[in-house]
């Protein structure tokens, strides 16, 4: 158990590390497009985050019906 837990700990330590770089590339490119182009961008970052979280939602619900009292 404590194995996991260290495992899950520093993969949340990793992570801040990784969204920052992705948020400023995405802005540095987003800045040099034009109306029509920054909106693809836009349109393909919904797209790509769509399955994680329905994954997540997926999960809450099937957690959250499963420990509902009756």
């Amino acid at each position: 158990m404590k194995k996991y837990l260290l495992i899950i700990l520093l993969m949340t330590a990793v992570v801040p590390n990784m969204k920052g770089q992705g948020c400023s590339v995405c802005t540095k490119t987003a800045q040099g497009l034009d109306d029509k182009s920054a909106k693809g961008l836009n349109g393909g970052i919904i797209y790509l985050a769509f399955l994680p979280l329905g994954i997540m939602c997926t999960l809450g619900y099937i957690w959250w019906k499963s420990n509902r009292t009756a």
